[in-house]
């Protein structure tokens, strides 16, 4: 392990758990939130807690992983972000999943004020971070890559390097309308065993065993077995990545009629408020529009990460 100081800012479920990765590692690590609390349980365990942005721009690496363009945009550049003072520090590692535009942006600011930028979105949730099976794909400079590979390793089980610029967002986007995709799927045929007379429990322990399962499709499973909705990742958030990989497609007129369509399920979610609860609320939308009411199986089934 390096000497190498490393900053973080944003302490949501994910930030929280990568950020606690690297220092259950034994890094040197400071870190910020709005709401300061939620970075205690990080300082309990070692990390530092700054008050404010600016208190990390002497640290060689900083790490942000935040839910919006917005506020991506807002703690680097609006005042006290972290490129707006005379020190800053020397690699940026943005995690968020936020469109190429506004990382094209933030990496044209990074790069005036001397600083090289790395996109390193990840793929997996706050409980696959917080065990380190996180997957991870980078863009930006390969020296500055290669100078922090170590940290994201520590973070994650897979690191994919895939060139400069603002590669490693469309992988992202690419890889997130996927996940919609499946989930969909997902649900459909499970809805369709179920009215068939087939528990959930049994479907899906024969579709985790078959050439059809997959890490997904076993991690998903308590959720639709159990109809836990508790969230790791919302329809909301889902929404927004769909909106961007239409976007993208529409701009390489490249045609997704099966992600479009996914796309209005996920939007008509939305409509009817079904923003707080995990992007598995497909399953029950799906079985009310098969006229099936859903109840829990009760039954203990691994999600696959134990």
């Amino acid at each position: 392990m390096s000497e190498m100081t490393v900053g973080w800012i944003g302490l949501g479920r994910m930030g929280t758990s990568m950020a606690g990765r690297l220092v259950s590692a034994g890094y040197d690590v400071s870190v910020w939130n709005r709401t300061r609390s939620k970075a205690e349980p990080l300082q309990r365990r070692g990390a530092t807690v700054v008050d404010h942005i600016m208190d990390l721009a002497d640290r060689d690496v900083v790490f942000t992983m935040v839910s919006t363009p917005a506020v991506l945009e807002s703690v680097m550049l609006d005042e006290g972000g972290l490129l707006t003072g005379e020190r800053v520090p020397r690699v940026i590692v943005d995690s968020s999943t936020v469109d190429a535009g506004t990382s094209e942006r933030l990496r044209e600011a990074a790069a005036a004020k001397g600083v090289a930028f790395i996109a390193a979105p990840v793929s997996g949730n706050d409980k696959v971070a917080a065990k380190g099976q996180l997957s991870i794909v980078a863009s930006g400079p390969r020296d500055a890559f290669d100078s922090t590979r170590e940290l994201l390793e520590a973070i994650g089980r897979s690191v994919t390097y895939v060139g400069e610029g603002e590669r490693a967002r469309l992988v992202k986007i690419a890889h997130n309308l996927f996940l919609g995709i499946v989930t969909q799927a997902m649900a459909e045929v499970t809805v369709l065993a179920e009215k068939g007379g087939i528990s959930r429990t049994d479907f899906l322990t024969f579709l985790n065993d078959s050439v059809m399962g997959s890490v997904f499709t076993r991690y998903k499973t308590p959720a639709f077995v159990n109809l836990d909705l508790t969230p790791t990742f919302t329809p909301v958030l889902l929404q927004k990545d769909f909106d961007l990989g239409l976007g993208a497609a529409r701009s390489m007129q490249v045609p997704v009629p099966v992600t479009a369509l996914v796309g209005q399920i996920i939007a008509g979610a939305v409509a009817e408020g079904r923003v707080e609860e995990d992007f598995a609320v497909l399953l029950p939308l799906a079985a009310r529009a098969a006229g099936l009411e859903l109840a829990p199986d009760g039954t203990d089934v691994s999600d696959g990460l134990s």
